[in-house]
């Protein structure tokens, strides 16, 4: 059974673009009085085509409902996001008739690395990202801005247990991968082409002992300076982009 998350706003210009363009359902659109320049006017030409209700309103109301407050005088109202399972994301791979390519997220709290994360994913051409349902962020306005509207184009699935669900892809045919400071090998060593399940663990813990045990290789970035982690969407960037070289894409 799909779960959907009841944050459901969307804030900022090119959020609201993506989203139009994704044709994705829209309840309503509120635009702050008296904006009418630059891709504002774009906003209102595809809603208006489409039929989705504009509604103007003056500045200290739009304030009040935004939930970032740099919403660029336009937020959409959408219905709850709607997380996919693992099954889905396989599929899609399928359907693309390439190696399932997944990224796996153990614990990652802020949702503006989330949405960094995803927006990375996206553009790599992952296939689809795995998030925990306890202790880390889900999506909503902050990830989806963050991300560049990148969630309305990637399959996410919100699962109970990492681990399971690592298991289960490796009983799909994928070779699981985690990053860990903690390893010999660095990841530009490391075979990353086939079906592939990229683990990322949490900013500050890294991933747990459970998940690292369930892994089938460890790799790590090198560390140069006195500062020994990166941030989390810059690992993840790395290690992805690593794999999308091996693999050719051009």
């Amino acid at each position: 059974m799909q779960e959907k998350n009841y944050d459901d706003q969307i804030e900022g210009r090119n959020s609201v673009l993506e989203l139009l363009e994704s044709e994705k359902d829209i309840n309503k659109i509120f635009i702050t009085k008296g904006e009418r320049h630059g891709s504002i006017n774009k906003i209102i030409a595809i809603a208006k085509e489409r039929g989705i209700i504009l509604v103007e309103k003056d500045k200290r109301q739009m304030d009040e409902i935004s939930q970032n407050k740099n919403y660029q005088g336009v937020i959409a109202i959408v219905p709850p996001y709607e997380y996919c399972e693992i099954e889905n994301i396989l599929e899609v791979a399928k359907e693309k008739k390439e190696e399932p390519f997944v990224l796996i997220l153990d614990g990652i709290e802020d949702p503006h690395n989330l949405g960094s994360i995803i927006r990375t994913a996206e553009t790599a051409g992952v296939h689809g990202v795995i998030i925990p349902k306890r202790r880390a962020a889900s999506v909503n306005s902050t990830v989806n801005k963050a991300s560049a509207g990148a969630v309305q184009h990637i399959k996410i699935a919100r699962v109970t247990n990492i681990s399971d669900s690592i298991q289960k892809l490796k009983e799909e045919g994928l070779w699981i991968c985690g990053t860990d400071i903690n390893t010999d090998k660095y990841y530009y060593n490391q075979d990353l082409t086939g079906a592939l399940g990229i683990v990322i663990g949490n900013e500050g813990t890294g991933i747990s002992d459970k998940v690292r045990k369930n892994c089938d290789f460890l790799v790590k970035i090198p560390m140069k300076g006195k500062i020994e982690s990166l941030n989390a969407s810059v690992s993840a960037g790395i290690v992805i982009y690593e794999s999308v070289k091996q693999r050719g894409v051009k």
